[in-house]
């Protein structure tokens, strides 16, 4: 792909953030005596390193072009340290200190990357070191505050930190990591603008040391102040099997990704060693660290497209302290920040977009760099299918931006033809809509466990008896015209319904199968729609709980009742359970099937004014309230099955009376069509 011409860039980091990173700390030629900051046991002398930090006139805010500069023969030294050690000596001297991360292999890795003097692996180690301090630091932001700050530099700022660690040493994280106007390692490297050799390793070291360091202040902290520092337990990647369309990796897909990144347009040069050790830690099985490196070079890659589609080439650079970064953030946005609109999106197509907002944005989604970089994954526990489909997906979105001759070669291997066609078919999984989808399916299974169980002769008579009351006939009425209804808006087909029994209980998997499976658009989503969603996603969550709990309720109860442990109020009980749960089920159908219809009709709630919106939404509300009363009703402490009746009455006669104004969004889209087909 063309758009993608050329390669002349050097690094991506903007000439102030170079000078930064690569000269300021480098200016200082004096020699700073380790014995000075570090003592023979490995005790971090802190004065030593706090005295390099300067300030403001005003004495206020910090002065980071000097501090780094003053940092810099610091640094050097503490480098040197670090080399001259064996990995025997490290450990013996300071893994005690590492203890308060919980993550002191971490640490003892970063040393073999320094001893290697592979670039690469050690702009990986300070992305590592970053995050897993980060994570370290809110534990220990808990001590005294409530809720941990999201950023790494407002927790870095926070009095909490300052009163732990003291102002001084919170000053010079601040150096290394905490502002856009210091080293900013952290971020230079997770959003990928920084190239391996970009970071001078000895900034690795020295925050190698300084985490020892805080450990150190931290124990007497904890000692002064008697508590005991709890650690946060770590999250699981949420909805992980819903992302995983791509089949596993394969050595034809490995070996396809090191042809073509050899070739591909969409990454730069500079950024290749990375591209190289992402391969090589997959073969390793370190699934953390190649999903670490290919998430940050996406971003570059995806950032360098969207400078060129945008016609902002400056957007391929760091920003200074006064501009924002160009992050994923903006790159999948529909607007720019000027309000025009983002050509990006309709240059890679929904299908890429989709994958993008499920595996980074979507709260329901794995959010896979959020959790990667802000230390909350055990990286150890790093599933392998997160680190396969992000490979995948590198792979077809490289090939995008490689020339004919070697696109059409490897596209003649039907392992990457599938993959290709997986992804340009891909829709969302993790939007809103999916999960009502899911949600809608997994309660009518349940709804599957409802039957009745085989009980003796007598019960049945009674129950029978119990179930001819006259509310429950209007009520079995209510559902047959509603049913009859929600038929007649079926896409692509008409149903119609004589009575109750005329959509068995047979039918109703196929019939939400077809309708969930029915595509809605997602990307960029109107927040009118996000409102109507939650509410549907609400009242089919209460659903799933209500016939999750009557399910287990009849289960019990017909256990006491076949071993004869039910009281003659609970026999009573438990026959009007029986009577009611009849009329139940096909209730919570007639719901799911009415959420099914209106979300395939979502979008034209734009059609309806404000007041209208307003009035649909009360309406959509009302059976979230049926449903949440359905749940006090139906549990074994309450046991209000005539109740419940009457609750379920009530309920129908308003659905059919909004129904019979053709106020729902399934009218609004049957009169879209007609005017359509009218036309």
């Amino acid at each position: 792909m063309e758009i993608l011409t050329g390669d002349p860039i050097t690094t991506c980091l903007s000439p102030l953030v170079h000078d930064m990173i690569c000269n300021v700390g480098f200016e200082l030629r004096e020699i700073c005596d380790i014995n000075s900051i570090v003592t023979q046991n490995g005790e971090v002398c802190w004065k030593a390193i706090t005295d390099c930090v300067s300030y403001a006139e005003s004495g206020q805010s910090l002065d980071y072009r000097t501090s780094v500069q003053q940092l810099g023969p610091v640094c050097e030294a503490i480098h040197l340290h670090i080399l001259s050690l064996t990995r025997v000596q490290f450990e013996i001297q300071y893994s005690s200190w590492f203890q308060w991360t919980t993550n002191l292999e971490l640490f003892l890795e970063i040393f073999d990357a320094l001893e290697s003097l592979q670039s690469a692996a050690i702009s990986l180690s300070v992305m590592k070191l970053a995050s897993c301090l980060e994570r370290a630091l809110g534990d220990v932001f808990l001590l005294i505050g409530r809720e941990c700050p999201f950023l790494l530099r407002d927790l870095i700022a926070s009095a909490e930190l300052a009163q732990v660690f003291g102002h001084a040493v919170m000053d010079v994280l601040k150096v290394f990591m905490g502002s856009p106007q210091g080293l900013n390692l952290r971020n230079v490297l997770w959003h990928g603008f920084a190239s391996p050799q970009d970071i001078p390793p000895k900034y690795c070291s020295a925050m190698l040391l300084l985490t020892a360091g805080l450990g150190q202040l931290l124990k007497s902290y904890l000692h002064q102040a008697n508590v005991t520092l709890a650690h946060r337990p770590f999250v699981a990647l949420t909805n992980l099997e819903d992302v995983t369309v791509f089949p596993g990796v394969t050595s034809e897909v490995l070996s396809a990704l090191e042809t073509v990144m050899m070739k591909s347009t969409f990454l730069l040069k500079i950024m290749l060693p990375y591209w190289e050790m992402a391969v090589t830690k997959f073969k390793l099985h370190r699934f953390a660290d190649c999903s670490m490196l290919l998430l940050s070079q996406l971003e570059a890659g995806l950032r360098r497209v969207f400078a060129a589609v945008n016609k902002c080439p400056d957007r391929l650079l760091t920003a200074e302290s006064t501009i924002l970064y160009t992050t994923f953030d903006e790159i999948l946005a529909k607007y720019l920040n000027d309000g025009s609109i983002n050509q990006l999106p309709h240059f890679l197509g929904e299908p890429t977009m989709e994958f993008l907002w499920d595996f980074l944005n979507y709260q329901e989604g794995p959010r896979i760099r959020d959790r990667l970089s802000h230390g909350e994954i055990n990286l150890c526990e790093f599933p392998e299918e997160a680190a396969s489909q992000l490979l995948t997906f590198s792979l077809v979105l490289l090939l995008r931006f490689t020339e004919e001759d070697t696109l059409s070669e490897l596209k003649e291997e039907a392992a990457i033809q599938l993959r290709v066609s997986l992804a340009e078919g891909y829709t969302s999984r993790c939007h809103p809509a999916f999960q009502l989808q899911k949600q809608v399916l997994s309660c009518e299974k349940s709804l599957r466990m409802w039957p009745v169980l085989s009980l003796p002769e007598e019960p049945f008579q009674e129950a029978d008896r119990l179930e001819g009351n006259s509310e429950a006939c209007a009520c079995k009425s209510l559902i047959s015209k509603i049913l009859n209804e929600l038929c007649n808006h079926m896409p692509g087909s008409a149903c119609t319904l004589n009575d109750l029994d005329g959509l068995s209980q047979e039918k109703w998997p196929q019939l939400l199968s077809e309708l969930c499976s029915t595509r809605i658009r997602t990307l960029f989503c109107p927040r009118v729609v996000l409102e109507v969603l939650v509410v549907l996603r609400g009242i089919s969550s209460q659903c799933q709980r209500a016939s999750d709990q009557v399910t287990a309720s009849l289960q019990l109860r017909h256990r006491q009742w076949v071993e004869r442990r039910l009281r003659s109020r609970q026999r009573q009980n438990y026959l009007r359970m029986l009577s009611s749960v009849g009329l139940l089920s096909p209730v919570i159908f007639l719901i799911l099937l009415l959420l099914a219809l209106e979300l395939i009709s979502v979008h034209t709630v734009h059609s309806k004014s404000t007041q209208e919106r307003q009035q649909y939404l009360r309406f959509l509300k009302l059976i979230l309230q049926y449903t949440e009363n359905l749940i006090v009703y139906t549990s074994q402490e309450k046991n209000k099955w005539n109740e419940t009746i009457n609750l379920t009455h009530a309920v129908l006669l308003r659905i059919w009376t909004f129904s019979e104004r053709k106020q729902m969004l399934m009218h609004l889209a049957k009169k879209s069509t007609n005017k359509v087909g009218e036309s």
